[in-house]
């Protein structure tokens, strides 16, 4: 039998084997109970990272019509003044499920354009403003959902890899070392039991009577 590495020999290897097999098995569950959970979020964040896009899409093509009718009404100095100076602010908030840590929710503060900072403008450029703020909003929860279904997706590999690694390798091998070592201490205790017996029957001839024998 090929001895794994640590194993103690005789019958406390036996049960180092069964207490290897049963944390083998209990890690396999977990696992597959984590895979589980894994699939539901996967679905989850594929159905919010579709639904955010199609948004986001849709948000920007709006927001880009509008801008094209404030340049040709306006001009592109117009928008240009009508841009403001600050950066927009998006705060994303974390979960940490079974282990894995991804975002489950994203803000965004687009800043208010102060009236020193813009022309007079025009509808269309009020319209252009309005749609690029929800087009922003929209881009960034679209970039967490996809952010999470990546995430997941790449933990639902991982664990798959593991799992597998367990139960096609880990624990065929500590079962098939428990069976052969059952088999060569039985074996053992098979020709220690007839060395036993062989050894009392002799003891019993020789204090025989020479002519009993």
């Amino acid at each position: 039998m090929r001895r794994l590495r640590r194993m103690p020999p005789g019958r406390a290897g036996r049960q180092w084997l069964a207490n290897r097999l049963q944390s083998a098995e209990r890690a396999a569950d977990l696992l597959d109970r984590k895979l589980r959970v894994l699939l539901i979020d996967q679905e989850r964040f594929r159905l919010l990272e579709e639904r955010t896009r199609a948004e986001w899409h849709a948000s920007w093509q709006t927001a880009d019509l509008w801008i094209l009718r404030a340049a040709v009404l306006g001009g592109e100095r117009d928008v240009r003044l009508s841009s403001p100076l600050e950066l927009a602010d998006a705060t994303i908030s974390w979960a940490n499920v079974m282990g894995v840590r991804y975002p489950v929710e994203a803000t965004c503060e687009v800043p208010e354009l102060a009236a020193s900072h813009r022309g007079p403008g025009s509808t269309a450029l009020v319209e252009a403003t309005v749609a690029y703020r929800q087009a922003i909003r929209a881009a960034v929860a679209h970039a967490a959902a996809d952010a999470a279904r990546r995430i997941v997706e790449a933990e639902i590999a991982a664990t798959r890899r593991q799992l597998r690694a367990i139960t096609d390798r880990w624990i065929p091998m500590l079962a098939n070392a428990s069976r052969e070592l059952s088999r060569e201490l039985d074996e053992t205790e098979r020709a220690e039991n007839f060395r036993l017996r062989w050894a009392a029957s002799s003891d019993r001839r020789s204090s025989m009577p020479f002519g009993e024998q």
